[in-house]
């Protein structure tokens, strides 16, 4: 699934691409997705223009004459692909690249003005689009969802409050989405191993400086991120086909068994499941 760096590095394509184009048809060919696709969307959205597009956490958000708003979540095999007119280098825009993606899986197609078409591919149809209004910061699912990384609000006071009382372990709560949002699996692990934090410790057992630590470290491992193309796992490209690069600089993620990168530490990597997911630290630095 891709994560924030990944989600953002899509949203800054999408708005060079299409921002300020009008909507000039909406074909839906599957309507299935983990929520329907409402029958309104056409209705609602053509011949609109496209002022903005954002993220929020791990959604996309189209902003349509400044009243409607699309929300498209990407899910666990999501695609945005882009078609231009008379273009053979067309590209597929996020997590799994393909130049020829099986047309079976195409569910939505938005035609622009600026001849491109934007197609919404999924194979396991766990991702979904979403109509709001104006006031979508207040409607699920986006209201449930905890500071943005890089937010001013993801500060100290607020970290120490959400944690009073909690026993649950601090891998979790960085993946927890109530608590901040964008960050998965991969980036949670990588941004324990610079703060050398074992991912099993509890929150109420962190130190004014572990959550200092955390709230740094979190948006220097995401930006760097951002800047690096983001995470090419499972064939994840970017909009010009080229893949991320932020894999090669992993530290932990998928290194089992492997030497701690970190210098003067002679510990070994070590893989555990939490909450059944891969969870890669090291064993002697991470404390």
């Amino acid at each position: 699934m891709p994560e924030l760096p990944e989600v953002e590095i899509l949203k800054r394509s999408l708005k060079k691409k299409i921002r300020f184009s009008k909507i000039i048809g909406i074909k839906i060919f599957n309507r299935n997705l983990r929520y329907k696709v409402p029958y309104s969307i056409n209705r609602n959205l053509k011949n609109h223009v496209i002022n903005n597009i954002s993220r929020i956490s791990k959604y996309i958000i189209f902003h349509v004459n400044f009243s409607k708003k699309l929300l498209i979540h990407l899910g666990m095999s999501g695609t945005i692909y882009l078609i231009k007119k008379n273009n053979k280098n067309n590209t597929n825009a996020n997590f799994y690249h393909s130049p020829n993606l099986p047309q079976k899986h195409n569910h939505i197609e938005i035609s622009f003005s600026n001849d491109i078409k934007m197609i919404y591919n999924d194979p396991r149809r766990f991702g979904y689009v979403k109509l709001l209004n104006k006031n979508y910061l207040l409607a699920k699912p986006i209201v449930d969802l905890g500071p943005d990384p890089f937010s001013y609000k993801f500060n100290f006071k607020y970290f120490k409050n959400f944690i009073y009382k909690k026993k649950l372990n601090i891998k979790n709560l960085l993946m927890n989405q109530k608590f901040v949002s964008g960050i998965g699996n991969i980036y949670a692990n990588e941004i324990l191993y610079y703060c050398k934090l074992r991912p099993t410790k509890i929150v109420n057992q962190l130190s004014k400086g572990d959550i200092l630590y955390i709230i740094l470290k979190t948006r220097k491992v995401l930006n760097k991120a951002i800047i690096f193309g983001g995470s090419s796992i499972r064939d994840y490209k970017k909009t010009d086909g080229i893949p991320g690069n932020f894999q090669k600089t992993f530290k932990v993620y998928g290194k089992n068994h492997t030497k701690c990168p970190r210098g003067q530490c002679d510990g070994y990597i070590k893989r555990i499941l939490i909450s059944s997911r891969s969870t890669f630290y090291c064993q002697k630095c991470q404390i």
